[in-house]
């Protein structure tokens, strides 16, 4: 049967966030979570739709992509097909060809599950690794210590609060309340919580979402940030702390999150919170 390649539309995302988190087991290569689909609803269920795009065979998906930004894709793939050739074949196809509907013309990039072919047959057709990113995970069989600061799950009552920490983490950040009620209404946050950490003051300092892809599997942090009058400081890493206790609670086996190896302070807060890095990944980029 030939690959067919879908958008399922907000009727179908229900069926995409289960099948992603069916595909995510610890020891796995870093792939699309349903914590990132979660992140990206800030935008709304329509947005969302228009960012999903499916690849099936048989009434099967096979592979979910998530254009997360201007001419990026990332993909996640099914455990049993990511070397599977005609559908990386087909991937290869799709996002070559802007007509498609899946990457525009110009500078893309796409971010596949380490060991998928659609890498090998992506370089193949010229287009070269981007920069390096760390995957880092924490093991959640045992207990995870305090954080040592106060810490809050973020409600409907705190997101101004909760939306004000993320502007002040992040330079070109718009995340608005507005954004947490459309995130927040979103199927895959269901199985999610916003935590904001509070100094001796009673300051909001720093800010975590965490994503759980269901009992047994590995949970998501997405995003962390710490104020940027509040840094250097320990607050980053005990709002991972945090964030693992509290995917722990949600049955999480472990906590993943990633981020840009060249920012080394980032890994290294991670590291300070019990977080062990992993092989660096990289996407595949298509210059302009």
């Amino acid at each position: 049967m030939a690959i067919a390649l879908g958008r399922p539309g907000v009727d179908g995302l229900g069926e995409v966030v289960g099948v992603l988190r069916g595909w995510q087991s610890d020891g796995a290569p870093m792939q699309l979570h349903p914590g990132d689909v979660g992140w990206f609803w800030r935008f709304g269920a329509q947005a969302t739709a228009a960012a999903v795009r499916t690849w099936s065979r048989g009434g099967r998906i096979l592979a979910v992509g998530l254009l997360d930004g201007p001419g990026l894709l990332r993909l996640a793939i099914a455990p049993d097909v990511r070397r599977d050739e005609e559908l990386a074949r087909q991937l290869a196809a799709d996002v070559r060809a802007p007509e498609r509907g899946v990457l525009p013309e110009g500078r893309a990039n796409v971010e596949a599950p380490t060991g998928a072919l659609v890498q090998e047959l992506l370089s193949g057709y010229g287009w070269s690794v981007d920069e390096p990113w760390t995957p880092l995970c924490r093991d959640l069989a045992g207990p995870v210590p305090d954080p040592g600061v106060r810490i809050e799950v973020a409600g409907p009552e705190q997101a101004p609060v909760r939306a004000a920490v993320q502007r002040a983490s992040f330079d070109r950040s718009a995340f608005s309340d507005g954004h947490w009620h459309a995130m927040a209404a979103g199927i895959p946050y269901a199985d999610a919580r916003c935590l904001v950490a509070y100094d001796d003051e009673g300051n909001a300092v720093a800010t975590v979402t965490v994503w759980s892809a269901g009992p047994g599997r590995p949970g998501l942090l997405e995003p962390m940030g710490v104020h940027r009058d509040h840094r250097r400081r320990g607050y980053g890493a005990a709002i991972s702390v945090a964030a693992a206790a509290a995917l722990r609670e949600l049955g999480s086996s472990s906590a993943l999150v990633c981020t840009p190896s060249s920012n080394g302070g980032a890994v290294a807060t991670y590291r300070a919170a019990g977080f062990r890095p992993r092989p660096e990944v990289r996407d595949h980029c298509r210059v302009a």
